[in-house]
């Protein structure tokens, strides 16, 4: 048996994503076994990530300073906005290099059944971005789930009076997916998006 303090950091790790029970014992007689060249690093990292981590005052973003990186970095496009649910959307898709402009992280999306109303998300923040002008287009990149939808559709209503350009990520067919493997709903919403060839 472990010691309390031991036992304290497995039940702590446990709570981590993708980390179970085991796993997390696992991590810990890791650390453990690797103080020097793992554990300590690990701590001063996370002592020095607790000390400045910030929630961006402009798109939401979390960083270690404010405004976040993305904000302040020039090569970015102004002019353009890519709206997100959460911090892990934006990194997903910064991390594919493909969105050269901003971001706005809304903070989770609309869902009655969760009570989450649209004062609870960062809206408001979005319309006055949009509102200072200079921004040419928004792309609506709410997860295909029928609350990322609805926040869509209504982050849309919100935004029609602006002239803006609004656009929304594509969903559907999966590159290398199979049809006889897609959902009702996936399969649905290809063929609603459906272009024409060449």
């Amino acid at each position: 048996m472990a010691s309390q303090e031991i036992d304290a950091l497995a039940q702590a790790l446990s709570k981590l994503p993708g980390l179970g029970p085991r796993s997390a014992r696992r991590v810990v007689l890791h650390l453990m076994k690797k103080r020097e060249s793992v554990l300590m690093p690990l701590l001063r990292a996370l002592e020095q990530v607790e000390q400045r981590l910030v929630v961006c005052s402009t798109c939401g973003n979390i960083d270690t300073g404010n405004p976040c990186g993305i904000c302040v970095d020039p090569r970015r496009d102004i002019r353009s906005i890519c709206v997100v649910e959460d911090v892990s959307d934006l990194w997903a898709l910064d991390r594919s290099r493909l969105f050269p402009g901003k971001y706005h992280v809304l903070g989770g999306r609309l869902s009655a059944l969760d009570g989450v109303r649209p004062e609870d998300l960062n809206i408001e923040g979005l319309v006055a971005r949009v509102a200072a002008g200079g921004v040419d287009e928004v792309v609506l990149a709410m997860n295909a789930t029928l609350e990322g939808q609805t926040t869509a559709h209504y982050l849309a209503e919100r935004l029609e009076q602006f002239p803006i350009r609004l656009t929304q990520l594509a969903h559907g067919v999966p590159v290398g997916g199979e049809l006889d493997y897609l959902d009702d709903g996936t399969l649905a919403q290809a063929l609603r998006a459906r272009r024409p060839v060449g």
